[in-house]
């Protein structure tokens, strides 16, 4: 039986090895964190002990092939909590997140199964991240970065990197929504701020902090 932190740090230690593809730093995991490095070396030489993470002082972390299964199927309760709670609670999906954070550690396989299939197999959570496969497979997307797209490529909005509740609101405000196909019409060459053009005609101005949290395909 694993604690809710160690579940946590295995999340999280998955998340950034991905991100930066390869090992992650004490710094990085304490940042992600906001826990003093101190504490994330003892947390991180428990999670070695249980043989969950491969670790040695000043060389980085990576997960063990169990500690992988075990961060896969955390995001996978994560993801599909976070379906029922927009879809069949009417949660928005700036208001998901810390909800799914807690229902995320119940471990029935049982109740996990049977969420997924009452919810009719979804691939992806509201935020367009996919679902880990019961089997424990993660589905690769392809997506790439709207920071990424070049003017005159029209593309459609897929997913975010960003999950805080002010991210989320923004991108409300300014109408952007996961589907929508936007034209890349203008990037500035000081800030790298972007003019997208929506279905309708519309212009939205994109930050680069905004646009390389967007991805799309």
């Amino acid at each position: 039986m694993h604690s809710f932190t160690e579940e946590n740090y295995l999340k999280t230690i998955y998340y950034l090895a991905n991100r930066q593809q390869g090992e992650v730093s004490t710094n990085a995991l304490a940042e992600m964190t906001s826990t003093k490095a101190a504490s994330v070396t003892d947390m991180l030489r428990k999670l070695a002990d249980k043989q969950l993470i491969h670790y040695k002082k000043y060389q980085g972390v990576r997960l063990t092939d169990e500690g992988e299964r075990l961060a896969l199927q955390i995001i996978r309760r994560h993801r599909l909590w976070e379906v029922f709670l927009v879809e069949k609670l009417g949660f928005g999906w700036d208001a998901v997140h810390e909800i799914a954070e807690e229902l995320e550690h119940i471990r029935s396989e049982e109740l996990v199964t049977r969420l997924d299939k009452y919810l009719g197999n979804p691939q992806f959570d509201p935020h367009g991240d996919p679902i880990p496969t019961p089997t424990g497979q993660m589905p690769a997307t392809g997506y790439q970065k709207l920071s990424d797209v070049g003017v005159g490529e029209r593309v459609c909005l897929m997913a975010v990197l960003e999950h805080s509740t002010e991210f989320l609101q923004h991108l409300d405000h300014s109408k952007l929504t996961l589907g929508c196909t936007v034209l890349v019409n203008e990037i500035n060459t000081f800030d790298k701020s972007v003019l997208v053009q929506v279905e309708n005609g519309r212009i939205v101005f994109v930050s680069h902090e905004v646009a390389k949290n967007l991805l799309v395909n």
